[in-house]
């Protein structure tokens, strides 16, 4: 096979050459701000290719990359990349365990590793662990390698990332330089349409694992860009970094937006006063306005609230040059995405799998719709299959799982790629995310209920829970395990409210209080923070049994 720089990769590095003595990478390091320009990251991808280069691996070898996300991570994974092999990006939370039983899964004939902890951690797990290098030696050396030195076709695997695995094993996820080429032409053109108008460089703060599909090809499409990526460092610092950096837009999680509109709540009403009479008087009034029914006197609070206490909020929050938040990985509740719009900040989402290169829709900046996730991206197809699946095909699409062909099969049956999730899209285009097909509930009624509207119904009135987990089939009717400090007759409240607005089939007659969260490292999270269900049914099979007695199901 004729080899060729991968296009993605030839890009990179070409643009990374236009702004040799432009800062494109930082890090925040005990709130200190360290960078590097496009020349200085080219010269630790040369370093890190030519020690890659040392070790004779073949094209196609699979190599762990298990570090937390830095610049270094970033030069290894282009380096990797760049020379024929397939990176297999590794979340570092992760239990060992979990971690050697990919690696095992794909054979990775080297491990690169951001520090000795984590190396010491798999040697331990696996005594057999193939060679583990620090990012301190690889980095140390000589930079002997041309960059534009040919390796491997557009068509070659250059990905292997592992699935969350919410039910069974995870299983490894093959990307190719063809589906990222595709998918850094689809994301760069999205953010010229939101940057339009703009001479500056982008600025962005990064939180996202670069493990996770969405973030890798977000921080991709950034280097493509020129753009400068802040790095955050510390997950408990999430909220002063974005402040300091003041970014245009930035890729999200829906937790962290939920939490981002708890804490200023709970902060006006620490804080009382003026400021909090004009901003509870316009929450009403923005409420009333999305539902059709404005009051008199509601425009002049939104009116104050716009010139006097929202401007405010959105600078000590995020910063003044916010243009948009990004948004995936699960749906937003459609509350919390208008909250962000009554103070001015749009938030676009975007839906994809891991199998999809992270992407299938993306909401258009000038036309977004609230609780949508916008239209399919140009260049794939989406439809709904059988029980409203949505299923999609395209240059987006990923070739097989590792080593799986039958599953491999039945993902990819019939042309398109089944992605399990429930949807539906309307006129305009616009897609919008039910749930889990796997998630169906069929009550002993015959009744198919998919649990995710329910769960979020039932959050909106209990803010202070940490997770509901609807179940209940096979059943005569839905129970809920609730987690987090919240009392029972909170629960039985809220619960009493939502049942009004729902048939009788779909209603919630049970429930239990868990007061400790389900967690990553309880293992019935995944590390995206889904729900691992059959887990949870299992770790608590006692307490779903007590929600149904025998009298009760009868």
């Amino acid at each position: 096979m004729q080899t060729t720089l991968i296009p993605f990769i030839g890009e990179i590095f070409a643009q990374l050459q236009k702004v040799a003595d432009v800062r494109i990478l930082a890090e925040i390091r005990d709130r200190q701000i360290t960078g590097v320009t496009g020349s200085e990251l080219l010269v630790m991808v040369r370093k890190a290719r030519t020690f890659i280069a040392s070790k004779k691996l073949k094209q196609g070898d699979r190599c762990g990359l298990l570090a937390t996300n830095s610049i270094r991570w970033i030069a290894m994974d282009l380096a990797l990349t760049a020379e024929g092999l397939i990176v297999v990006p590794l979340y570092s939370r992760q239990a060992p365990a979990g971690l050697v039983a990919m690696m095992k899964d794909c054979t990775p004939s080297m491990i690169c590793c951001g520090d000795a902890a984590l190396r010491d951690a798999i040697a331990q797990a696996w005594p057999e662990v193939p060679p583990q290098h620090l990012f301190d030696e690889i980095f140390a050396g000589v930079e002997g390698v041309q960059l534009a030195r040919p390796q491997v076709g557009n068509q070659s695997p250059v990905k292997i990332i592992y699935t969350s695995g919410t039910s069974g094993e995870a299983k490894g996820v093959v990307l190719t330089a063809a589906n990222v080429t595709f998918m850094l032409e689809r994301t760069s053109e999205r953010l010229d349409q939101l940057m339009a108008g703009s001479s500056s460089q982008d600025r962005i703060f990064h939180y996202l694992p670069f493990t996770f599909a969405a973030s890798w090809i977000a921080l991709l499409t950034f280097l493509k860009r020129c753009s400068l990526v802040t790095i955050n460092t510390d997950l408990t610092k999430i909220a002063n970094d974005m402040r300091t950096i003041a970014p245009d837009y930035f890729l999200n999680v829906p937790q962290l937006l939920e939490r981002m509109r708890r804490a200023v709540d709970e902060q006006l009403w620490q804080t009382g006063g003026a400021p909090l009479t004009i901003y509870s008087r316009a929450k009403g009034a923005w409420a009333r306005r999305q539902d059709g029914k404005p009051e008199l006197g509601d425009a002049i609070w939104l009116w104050l609230a716009n010139k006097l206490v929202f401007p405010a909020i959105r600078k000590k929050m995020i910063g003044k040059n916010l243009k948009a938040l990004i948004c995936g990985s699960a749906p937003l509740n459609p509350e919390t995405q208008l909250w962000f719009m009554m103070l001015g900040i749009r938030v676009l989402q975007v839906y994809g799998l891991t199998e999809t290169t992270a992407i299938c829709t993306m909401d258009d900046p000038d036309h977004v719709e609230v609780g949508r996730v916008g239209p399919a991206i140009a260049g794939i197809q989406m439809k709904l299959g059988e029980n409203d699946e949505i299923i999609v095909r395209g240059p987006n699409i990923f070739p097989g799982y590792w080593n799986r062909p039958e599953q491999t099969a039945e993902a990819l049956r019939g042309g398109w790629f089944h992605t399990g999730d429930q949807g539906e899209v309307n006129a305009a285009g616009n897609w919008r995310i039910a749930g889990r097909i796997k998630n169906l509930i069929v009550l002993g009624s015959g009744h198919k209920i998919s649990p995710e509207p329910i769960e979020d119904a039932i959050a909106k009135k209990l803010p202070a829970t940490a997770q509901i987990v609807i179940v209940g089939n096979g059943r005569g009717y839905l129970s809920a395990i609730v987690t987090g400090g919240v009392l029972p007759e909170t629960v039985q409240a809220a619960l009493d409210a939502v049942n009004l607005d729902l048939p009788h089939y779909k209603q919630v007659r049970a429930f239990v209080v868990r007061s400790e969260p389900f967690s990553i490292e309880s293992g019935t999270l995944t590390v995206n923070g889904k729900l691992k269900r059959d887990v949870i049914a299992a770790q608590m099979k006692n307490e779903i049994e007590d929600m149904y007695p025998v009298k009760a199901a009868v």
